[in-house]
């Protein structure tokens, strides 16, 4: 079977606008993400090397460096979204007939949710470096491409807010309220000054244009 990030855009985009749960949500978050630490690191390959840039450019090199191993990260949760949503509806698809078939799916259901809840905040996480490292990119990036600075933190923070649903909607189905308050909480720690960031970045990019 081919690897959903292996695929073609069209087929990705035909399998997310199908009645099949998987791709969904989820996996659009991380694709976001991964987006946007492409198009940082087309902004640095595209600054790197202009006599221009010669005093930024030793820092564009390690921008490029730190923004393809985030690609890399976040590609890979595209499939690891799939995966855990996968095994969240085997879990639902348990025997319950018996006391003990109730409690045995209820055990599994429950210890997935954890892991539904951990790969978007990691996502979150990931998205969250995104703005981070696009700022660079917006402030010392070449002009001539620095509106795709400005695509980089819009896709970054989109794909943050969408992980952050889909850990709150997972957080809401755990019986382990400690767990899911300190998920909540690490969350929402990333969440806070979110927009302020993001319009910053949003303000330097028009401002270079």
């Amino acid at each position: 079977m081919i690897d959903i990030k292996d695929k073609s855009i069209k087929t990705y985009l035909d399998e997310l606008a199908s009645k099949a749960p998987t791709p969904g949500g989820g996996s659009s978050a991380a694709l976001m993400g991964a987006q946007a630490a492409a198009l940082i690191a087309m902004v640095c390959n595209l600054t790197i090397g202009k006599p221009k840039y010669a005093e930024v450019e030793a820092e564009m090199r390690v921008l490029l460096g730190k923004s393809e191993v985030l690609r890399e990260r976040l590609t890979g949760m595209i499939k690891a979204d799939v995966d855990v949503f996968d095994r969240l509806m085997a879990s639902y698809g348990m025997p319950k007939e018996t006391e003990v078939q109730q409690a045995v799916r209820s055990e599994a259901i429950q210890a997935v949710l954890k892991d539904a809840t951990e790969v978007p905040l990691e996502c979150a996480r990931g998205c969250f470096e995104a703005i981070e490292l696009s700022r660079i990119a917006a402030e010392k990036g070449n002009t001539g491409v620095i509106s795709d600075a400005g695509v980089a933190v819009m896709s970054a923070y989109a794909g943050l807010k969408s992980a952050a649903l889909n850990v709150y909607i997972n957080v809401g189905s755990l019986k382990d309220k400690e767990f899911a308050e300190r998920k909540t909480q690490d969350l929402e720690s990333i969440l806070e000054g979110i927009e302020q960031a993001v319009d910053d970045v949003y303000r330097i990019v028009k401002e270079r244009l």
